[in-house]
Parts: structure tokens; C-alpha cells; sequence
């Protein structure tokens, strides 16, 4: 009995020790107390805005509100706020009125269509929360995570952001590296590049992921540093088709570096592809790279992040409109230089400011990035990135629905703005195919494998 004591004793001294020590720690007990107290569990303020155009957090849906008919993972999800108007619009004419809650990409996207690009503003909504899971969590990473070599790798967290009371820009980067989302994607999405001139390039990807990070059968000890794996089938166009891409990534980049693996139809051949990351072009035109996918992905040490603040800012919120079945692309991508203004859905939210700024020595196309983050969900919304000179070059909107089947917020469409070119391209469109199926698919880790990525490729 006295033996059972002991250990009982010296098990719960433990626990202090690694919960009070500063370095093996995220954020002090005292700290963490605070969610779900004056923060929600995610990190948020609770309270809403001075004047109410942002509200208070309420939480009180988990999954489809009751008032909706949803038919289950990989059928449309309805708009919850299918019925509303905007309360205003933002244009070129009446910008200088809201220019303190624009980014710096929104208001050269004005000054570049002042005829055509507008935004309509929509009442704000903070009603649906994360999953219990996610919760205990993002509660116990609060607690337990804690940034290596020099930020640029994360360890002790699993299945939600890391860092929910973020003391630093590279905290706030894993934030929005490692957001709670699907761990199971499985999808066939549309990219649209659209030039100046109006002409379109389109491909189509079939998308299967898994992200171990989000799993429900994984701890952080299981995790071992592994974070998603990822194969990308190429549809079309039809002289790329059956292209297949396989990625693995890493929580610890650096001590772990993303592995990728190609197969080319042309000459029936894997072979490592060591180059997929940071700035490879990818996608339509190879418009975007590849850690700008979710507005920034993947490895981190190319630059120095800073924490800006927070700033209220109109972005896009519950766009549900984007995945309408009856939604035509020739409806939506009409107009030059961005995309239909009268299908996107903007609300005033808190976001979290984020800079990144190219370390000396470094390579990548982009010096500069400012990155606004939902406080609510750690989802990227905006992206403003600036060439070699300093200059604006391009301004990213990530838009995101409250997905019933997950629990959590989804990013959906995204759209890459070149302000120089005039071009833009609309990245993950459902152009009539089903939505995602999530954490329903039957794809497992053994899918995701250079055997089976030959086996696909016969």
C-alpha cells in the first residue's frame, strides 16, 4: 500500500513539475485557466466589439443547427444565414470610410478595379463551436507545446493549434500551420486561372489527405512528429492527366523535411521529387506556390516572423455561396482580375496580424507577408505578399464555411490575386462535383505509400 502512495505521489509531482516548469511548458496554469473563462477554448475574446459590429462569441451550434436539413458528409452544406442582405458595401467610391479595417491587398484591389471589385458586408456571426475533442485538445497543447530549433519545429501538441494564447510570431505561425481541421479529406476539386484578358486555364485535382496531426485514434506520443500525408491526382487538362504527387510532412521540419514523390504518365516512373516545397510553382500556369497553399503551409525557417496584434477587419466569412451546386464558373469567374463579387460574403472579425520577412541568405519569390488570422477558427483569410523590391505583388483570400460533418471550420475556396498582372487564380472549386468527404473517407496511412503510388500509376 505504502508502495502505491509512492508512486501516486511522485506521478502527481510530476504532472506539477512538467506543468510549472517554463521550459518544457506552453503558457502558465494561471494562463490557460483563461479558456473558456474570458477566452472561448480556442484562444478567442469572448466578448465582442465597442459597437457591436463584432458579437460576443456564443458558440450554440456544434455541427448543423437545427433548423437545416443536412444530408450527411459529401452532400452541399446549407447557409445557415441563407436569408440575410448585406448590411453595406465597400467599393472603390466609399473605401477611405473603412480603410482603418482593410488590409493593404483589399485596398489596392480597389484601386486596381475600382469599377468591378466591391465587398458586401454581411452581419458578423461567432455561432458554432469546435468538437469536445478539439477542446480537450487545444486545452492540453496550451499547456504541454513547445516551439524547437530556434521556433522553427513544434513538439507536445497534437490535433489543434498549438499555441491557443500565442506570445510570438512563430507561435502564432504553428497556429496557423496546425489549425484543428479534417484528418480525413477526400475530394475533387477545380482550379481556375483567369488572365487579364480574360482567358482561362483550368485543372483539376482529385485530393486524398490525411492528416495524423487531427487523428482521433493518435496521441502525441503515437504522432511522432509526423503531421499529414498527401496524394494529388491530376484530371485534367489532358496532357497532365494522371500526374500524381505524394507528400509527407512533418511537424519538425527541421530535424524531419517534407518527403515528396512523383509519378509521370510519360515515362510510367516514381521518383523523389526533393524540390515540392517553399516556392516551386504548383497548380494552373504554375500561378502560386506551394507553401502558400491555406495562405501559408510547410516549412517555416526561410523567414522571421513577428506578431503584429489584432486588427477588426472584413473578411471572408461563411461563404457558402461559393459551394452552391447551381453556381456556374462562368457566372463566377466573369469579371477580370477577381472574381464575382456578388457570390462572395464578407463580416467583421477580430484577426490575428502576422509578418514574415525573409531572413538574409534566404531564398523565396515572396521578401514580405502579412497574414491575417481568424481568431476564432486560427484559419489564414487574408494574405498580402510582396516581391523582391518591397513592392505589393500579391494579395490571397481564403474563404471557409462551419463544416457539419467536422465540427470545425473548413477552408474552402481560395483565391491568389496578382496585382501587377491582372490575373487571378480560384484554387479548390467544386464546379458541380460533390463536396469534400471528411473523416467519412476509407483511405489509411498505407495508401499513402510510394508501393501504392506505383500501383496507381500502372
Amino acid at each position: 500500500m505504502q508502495s502505491n502512495n509512492k508512486k501516486r505521489f511522485l506521478a502527481a509531482l510530476l504532472v506539477t513539475y512538467l506543468v510549472s516548469t517554463p521550459t518544457l511548458a506552453g503558457i502558465s496554469p494561471e494562463d490557460a485557466a483563461r479558456l473558456g473563462a474570458d477566452l472561448t477554448t480556442m484562444g478567442a475574446e469572448k466578448a465582442g466589439n465597442a459597437d457591436g459590429s463584432i458579437p460576443a462569441w456564443s458558440g450554440k451550434w456544434l455541427g448543423a443547427p437545427p433548423h437545416l436539413n443536412y444530408g450527411g458528409s459529401g452532400s452541399q452544406y446549407p447557409d445557415p444565414y441563407a436569408d440575410e442582405k448585406p448590411l453595406f458595401v465597400i467599393t472603390a467610391q466609399n473605401m477611405a470610410q473603412y480603410a482603418d479595417q482593410l488590409s493593404e491587398g483589399q485596398k489596392a484591389l480597389f484601386q486596381r478595379y475600382p469599377n468591378s471589385f466591391r465587398m458586401p458586408v454581411y452581419p458578423s456571426h461567432r455561432d458554432f463551436r469546435y468538437s469536445p475533442d478539439v477542446e480537450r485538445k487545444i486545452a492540453a497543447n496550451a499547456i504541454n507545446a513547445k516551439l524547437v530549433h530556434e521556433g522553427n519545429g513544434v513538439t507536445g501538441a497534437i490535433g489543434a493549434s498549438p499555441f491557443p494564447i500565442p506570445k510570438n510570431g512563430h507561435e502564432l505561425m504553428w497556429n496557423l500551420n496546425l489549425p484543428a481541421r479534417a484528418w480525413k479529406e477526400d475530394a475533387v476539386y477545380k482550379m481556375a486561372l483567369v488572365l487579364a484578358n480574360g482567358n482561362r486555364v483550368y485543372e483539376s485535382l482529385d485530393y486524398k489527405i490525411l492528416s495524423v496531426w487531427d487523428s482521433p485514434a493518435e496521441t502525441v506520443e503515437s504522432l511522432d512528429g509526423r503531421q499529414a500525408y498527401a496524394l494529388l491526382t491530376t484530371l485534367e487538362p489532358t496532357r497532365k492527366k494522371g500526374e500524381i504527387i505524394l507528400a509527407h510532412s512533418f511537424t519538425d521540419p527541421i530535424s524531419s523535411p517534407s518527403q515528396s514523390w512523383q509519378y509521370l504518365p510519360g515515362n510510367r516512373r516514381v521518383r523523389r521529387a526533393p524540390t515540392v516545397a517553399y516556392d516551386t510553382p504548383y497548380g494552373a500556369g504554375g500561378f502560386r506556390v506551394m507553401d502558400e497553399d491555406r495562405l501559408f503551409n510547410g516549412a517555416p525557417d526561410r523567414y522571421d516572423w513577428k506578431l503584429v496584434g489584432k486588427q477588426e477587419i472584413y473578411v471572408p466569412y461563411n461563404n457558402y455561396k461559393l459551394d452552391d451546386p447551381s453556381l456556374k464558373l462562368d457566372d463566377l469567374l466573369a469579371t477580370s482580375g477577381h472574381v464575382n463579387p456578388e457570390y462572395m460574403r464578407y463580416e467583421r472579425h477580430r484577426a490575428w496580424v502576422l509578418e514574415a520577412n525573409l531572413k538574409p541568405g534566404k531564398r523565396h519569390i515572396y521578401r514580405k507577408r502579412v497574414i491575417y488570422i481568424d481568431e476564432d477558427s486560427w484559419i489564414g483569410l487574408l494574405a498580402d505578399n510582396y516581391d523582391g523590391k518591397g513592392n505589393l505583388w500579391r494579395s490571397n483570400m481564403q474563404t471557409t464555411v462551419y463544416a457539419y460533418d467536422l465540427n470545425g471550420f473548413q477552408a474552402r475556396v481560395a483565391i491568389f490575386h496578382d496585382l501587377i498582372a491582372g490575373s487571378y487564380l480560384a484554387d479548390r472549386l467544386l464546379d458541380g462535383q460533390r463536396p469534400a468527404k471528411l473523416n467519412s473517407s476509407d483511405i489509411e496511412a498505407d495508401y499513402f505509400t510510394t508501393a501504392n503510388l506505383r500501383k496507381l500509376g500502372k
